[in-house]
């Protein structure tokens, strides 16, 4: 299974069924502050829901259209990372992120975020990489500016947020614009 190992403390590994019970419990405890700016965490219920959402990363890791990724620190899951899918022909791919609530604040989801910038343009020889992010979330923002990404716009009314559409903003990195 896919593991990269980013420093000492922290290393990221494909998400398999056995990580269930510690997915849904690290939602669980992030519930409220996850819901600002991700959909699917109402739909999220149950260890069983996580069990059928590690299924479908697994078919999409088998499927060579990206992977989902727990961010693993001190031995401990603290969040997840991946790519939404990749777009072999005109080599691109997008990530999304989340960390648990408790974990943020000490640089994890930008050093994981650069691991898989470097996964991405060394080992899959892909040529560009989106992020989007709500125009409102701030924190996430943060991530693509530190790490050399462009802001190339503003998708407006892009997301069914549980009682409103949001904006999101759209930064763009390729391989030629960053530094390994």
């Amino acid at each position: 299974m896919f593991s990269y190992k980013i420093n000492e403390e922290t290393e990221l590994r494909l998400l398999e069924i056995r990580h269930a019970e510690a997915l849904f419990a690290l939602i669980d405890q992030s519930r409220t502050y996850l819901r600002n700016w991700l959909p699917w965490v109402d739909f999220t219920e149950t260890v069983s829901d996580s069990k059928h959402y590690i299924d479908g990363t697994l078919k999409q890791f088998s499927s060579n259209n990206g992977f989902q990724a727990g961010i693993w620190y001190k031995g401990k899951l603290v969040g997840v990372i991946g790519l939404h899918s990749i777009n072999w022909r005109n080599k691109s791919t997008s990530i999304g992120y989340w960390l648990g609530e408790q974990y943020q604040g000490n640089g994890l989801m930008t050093t994981a975020c650069k691991a898989i910038i470097d996964y991405c343009f060394r080992e899959l020889k892909l040529n560009r990489i989106e992020i989007r992010v709500a125009t409102e979330n701030l924190k996430s923002q943060a991530i693509p500016k530190k790490l050399g990404f462009q802001k190339e716009g503003c998708l407006r009314s892009v997301e069914w947020l549980y009682d409103k559409y949001v904006d999101h903003y759209v930064f763009g990195l390729t391989k030629e614009e960053y530094h390994l």
